[in-house]
């Protein structure tokens, strides 16, 4: 089976003495249950793997029954250590305040048992964290599948990953497109918008929620104002309800909305979004054309190569602690401006054959970033460049 780059780290967090909380946090179905599963047939230490997916949100004692039901187990097996690991723990209310309480006592009494926390909702799970646990974790971020990983796994090329994106899961499937789009869309999107935001989280217009991420999804590297797109959507409410739908949407891996870079934080929240999927298959499930179409036609094979850029962009930012931006003042645009320490890099994608952009020198004389690179002609090539982690860029 194989193995993402993540779990060797993770093991090497596993195999310390317990001093920090382990959370796993990522989108669904980009395998953070199935990486526990491979360190766990790695461990040599007693375990107990535990999930929430079944239990009423209601019932925080379930966290200390089962927590209690580790402690027995490791007594039982005269262990020095027990590994507790607890999926969709945030369906839990208050699990937080009760984690807390449990690592506390076991801190207090000398217990060696160590916890790894999964969830598939940042929001929720970062609340709780900042609320209640202050301290003692460390949080581990899993993005989409990578190019390189869905070529090892499954020999895809670059034109297929660019088009079918990196669910793992539906590599079987894209034979028939029709049965992939399918699943992308009942299994994947309805699933994670149902479960992740509107059973945990107060929304008071699902329909729109929804319909949010239907445009913009398909808007995927265009930049659109709120304003617009409230002609587009039915019962839009306002500006500021889309833009926190957007967040809850951008919180559970499916759709952000990228600001404009200004070197000034207030001007950057007031910009109007570029829209950006975290996977490809968000985009293209929701199409009627198909893949040998797309491949033959150069504007619609562009616009994937850029939001297949912006995405392997978006993926990565999570974990490597950078920010991703665009630019644009009048027709002077810059496609993607990452932000790291004070540093910039500006991004620019092309894949036609005209490769000259007078934004960036616009831009350049204005910011002045560290580095000014293009991908696709004349450029770096977006296959290398989906295979580069963009930290490495500063």
């Amino acid at each position: 089976m194989f193995e993402r780059a993540y779990l060797k780290t993770l093991m090497a967090r596993i195999t310390e003495p317990r001093k920090f909380i382990q959370v796993v946090m990522g989108p669904r179905q980009v395998g953070k249950t199935t990486m526990i599963s491979q360190l766990l047939t790695k461990l040599s230490v007693p375990y107990s793997f535990e999930s929430a997916d079944a239990v009423l949100n209601t019932n925080s004692f379930w966290i200390d029954q089962i927590w209690d039901s580790a402690r027995v187990k490791k007594k039982s097996a005269m262990a020095d250590e027990f590994l507790l690991v607890i999926d969709e723990v945030q369906k839990v209310d208050n699990w937080s305040e009760v984690v807390k309480k449990q690592w506390d006592r076991d801190s207090r009494e000398g217990t060696n048992i160590k916890v790894v926390l999964l969830g598939s909702s940042r929001l929720l799970i970062q609340r709780g964290l900042t609320e209640s646990l202050a301290g003692r974790f460390e949080t581990f971020n899993l993005g989409h599948w990578s190019f390189p990983e869905m070529e090892a796994a499954f020999g895809w090329s670059i034109e297929k990953y660019i088009y079918f994106g990196g669910y793992p899961g539906s590599a079987s499937l894209v034979g028939d497109e029709e049965r992939w789009k399918n699943y992308i869309n009942d299994s994947l999107i309805e699933t994670s918008i149902s479960k992740d935001i509107l059973m945990l989280t107060r929304v008071d217009k699902p329909a729109l929620l929804k319909r949010l991420f239907e445009v913009g999804s398909l808007y995927s590297g265009q930049i659109l104002s709120f304003t617009k797109m409230l002609g587009q959507l039915q019962d839009a409410g306002n500006t500021i309800t889309l833009s926190h739908y957007l967040n809850m949407l951008s919180d559970c891996g499916l759709l952000k909305g990228l600001e404009k870079y200004a070197g000034d934080v207030i001007r950057k929240r007031g910009s109007s979004p570029k829209f950006q999927v975290y996977n490809n298959a968000l985009l293209t499930s929701h199409g009627d054309s198909k893949f040998s179409d797309v491949l033959t036609d150069s504007k619609s094979w562009g616009r994937l190569v850029e939001s297949s850029v912006g995405a392997h962009l978006i993926n990565n930012s999570l974990s490597e602690r950078y920010n991703v931006y665009y630019w644009r003042e009048g027709d002077k645009e810059v496609d993607f401006v990452l932000e790291k320490n004070g540093k910039i890099v500006a991004l620019e994608v092309k894949s036609g054959r005209r490769s000259y952009n007078s934004g960036m020198k616009v831009f350049s004389e204005k910011f002045h970033p560290s580095k000014v690179l293009l991908v696709g002609t004349d450029g770096i090539p977006y296959e290398e460049f989906l295979r580069v982690n963009p930290a490495e860029l500063f």
